[in-house]
């Protein structure tokens, strides 16, 4: 394999919380992907997997209040639970049959909803959960671009499972020789990583996030948002409307 001159490598940064993303947003031309692994990133993997046509993520209910008004189907999740009078809520477990196949939904979360309104500067967005890792790091590496690791976190603040999909990211980036500028974090999340793949479900046993679905019975949830490649489909932002793509 030909040398790549250090110009030509591409950065790789892993943005632990949606707060820190203006500290790295420093070119546009970037790939921003956003990860909310427990559940929207997989819920929305899961959404095209069964068949959408589209999803357009809304920050606010209110704004997906008016949506269903409009006569779509729409999903709102807060603090983990489906918010009452909407057809959905954040679960892939939601899109395990057809029923919303060629479908244009709505989708309104606590975290990464919230993750994707804020990485809209970028000219390229994409959903990355561990459901679709491998697609995702091959359009990454096709893309040939910076990548921004951008975890949508717990309302603001760290999360273990988000880092430990960029972690999962960055490491199998980095085995191409134009993906090797890894940032202090990125290195992190690889370390992390490396320390639970063996075992993630029980490595997330004490993270708050995890115990948060565990009191509300959704360990079936947690063991597939655990689960590594179930989809090629990658998610594409275009305009305000997500997409699919298939490696």
């Amino acid at each position: 394999m030909s040398e790549i001159s250090s110009g030509n490598v591409r950065k790789v940064e892993v943005v632990c919380s949606p707060e820190l993303f203006p500290v790295y947003f420093d070119n546009k031309d970037c790939v921003v992907v956003v990860i909310d692994v427990f559940r929207a990133t997989s819920a929305i993997c899961a959404a095209f997997e069964s068949g959408i046509k589209s999803l357009i993520p809304v920050t606010s209910v209110e704004e997906a209040i008016t949506y269903k008004q409009k006569g779509y189907k729409v999903g709102a999740e807060r603090n983990a639970e489906i918010v009452e009078g909407f057809d959905f809520g954040n679960s892939p477990l939601m899109f395990k049959d057809d029923r919303f196949a060629g479908e244009s939904l709505v989708l309104t979360t606590t975290n990464g909803t919230r993750a994707l309104e804020i990485a809209k500067e970028a000219n390229n967005v994409i959903i990355g959960a561990f459901t679709n890792l491998t697609a995702v790091c091959d359009y990454i590496e096709r893309l040939d671009k910076d990548v921004l690791l951008l975890c949508a976190g717990w309302k603001g603040r760290f999360n273990l499972e988000d880092t430990l999909y960029a972690g999962a990211v960055a490491q199998k980036l980095a085995k191409n020789l134009r993906f090797q500028n890894l940032s202090d974090s990125s290195m992190a999340a690889i370390d992390m990583y490396n320390n639970a793949k063996d075992d993630l479900f029980g490595f997330l046993g004490e993270s708050s996030h995890r115990k948060r679905l565990s009191r509300l019975n959704m360990e079936e949830d947690i063991i597939y948002c655990l689960t590594e490649d179930l989809s090629d489909v990658v998610p594409i932002l275009q305009g305000d409307t997500l997409v699919s793509h298939k490696e």
